[in-house]
């Protein structure tokens, strides 16, 4: 029953607020660069994605991870973790969704929630290198969607090398999130995302003229308007709900086989209560269920000398006691 009911998370007495746990560490936190050594790889529709490592020479680990909506392996939460593990000994890198890295890439399609092939090409990349004998997958919101979706779907497939997996404030049910991101309280978050959306949309529009168009774009306000336009149409959905549907990690939780850990705060302001699967970790031996009181989306903020988060902590703590 890998059910956490007491959380270790304490948060400061003054960032108990969601809306702060969630801004201060987008806007204010500074971590400085670890993962610099950036490699290319191809796609097997001929598009690329940018890899950023860490390595330590004298290791055979290797952590992998994966930012969420809009982000970018140089976002500070995913620093932070590098940091954490390559502290720790580890090597590490994190990637890039399509069109994410600083450079627009090459197919009108970009990533999706969903997109577990996307991670697949990354894992074959690692396989194929031969050098790693434990391999761990941390993920955060979208990119927490997409390993946990690959590991479900994928069960009975996935390369023994990979031993754990630790994701963070999770949309597992794309379509409840969704509709909770369209409330008042959210609007702040929800334009931030729609206005690089748009902006990506208005480069693919030079660069592809005829295949996308700009169809109400400036005038949309929500992941339903922009998905069912732009995501579903794009990546082969019949629209937002069948997209929603289908990349949702949520059904292919019970069927996880290694650890795996997911910790969404109680007071995420993107999550509904459909996004706390407790039934899947009361009823699994490999899906582990966290949730702290605070944190908001991707905060778990936390002052000490060594700068480094809870969340990072915890991460390290979980595959290490899982190896």
């Amino acid at each position: 029953m890998p059910l956490i009911h007491n959380s270790t998370y304490r948060a400061p007495w003054f960032f108990r607020s969601a809306h702060l746990q969630t801004i201060y560490p987008s806007v204010i936190r500074q971590v400085p660069l670890i993962t610099k050594e950036r490699e290319r790889i191809d796609t097997p529709d001929g598009d690329f994605l940018d890899l950023d490592w860490y390595r330590c020479h004298t290791s055979r680990k290797l952590v992998i991870l994966t930012h969420g909506l809009e982000g970018s392996s140089h976002r500070a939460y995913i620093q932070g973790m590098a940091r954490t593990f390559s502290n720790a000994g580890w090597n590490t890198f994190a990637w890039n969704f399509r069109g994410c890295s600083g450079e627009m890439n090459r197919k009108p399609q970009s990533y999706h929630s969903g997109a577990t092939e996307e991670l697949q090409t990354i894992l074959d990349h690692v396989f194929n290198m031969d050098e790693f004998t434990e391999i761990s997958l941390i993920g955060f919101s979208l990119g927490g969607n997409v390993t946990l979706k690959y590991l479900g779907e994928r069960a009975q497939e996935v390369d023994t090398r990979i031993k754990s997996a630790v994701t963070f404030s999770v949309p597992c049910d794309l379509q409840s999130s969704s509709y909770r991101l369209e409330r008042a309280e959210n609007r702040l978050y929800m334009e931030r995302f729609m206005l690089t959306l748009r902006k990506k949309i208005r480069l693919k529009m030079r660069r592809f003229p005829g295949k996308i168009e700009d169809r109400g774009l400036k005038e949309m306000r929500t992941f339903r308007e922009f998905d069912n336009e732009y995501t579903a149409p794009l990546h082969g959905f019949k629209d937002a709900v069948d997209y929603w549907t289908q990349s949702s990690s949520k059904p292919y939780l019970p069927s996880i086989r290694i650890p795996t850990l997911l910790i969404n705060a109680a007071d995420d302001t993107f999550l509904p209560q459909d996004c706390y699967p407790t039934k899947a970790a009361r009823e699994s031996k490999f899906f582990h269920l966290e949730i702290p009181s605070h944190g908001g989306h991707v905060g778990f903020v936390t002052f000490s000398r060594s700068r480094t988060y809870w969340s990072e902590r915890r991460a390290l703590e979980f595959v290490e006691w899982k190896k």
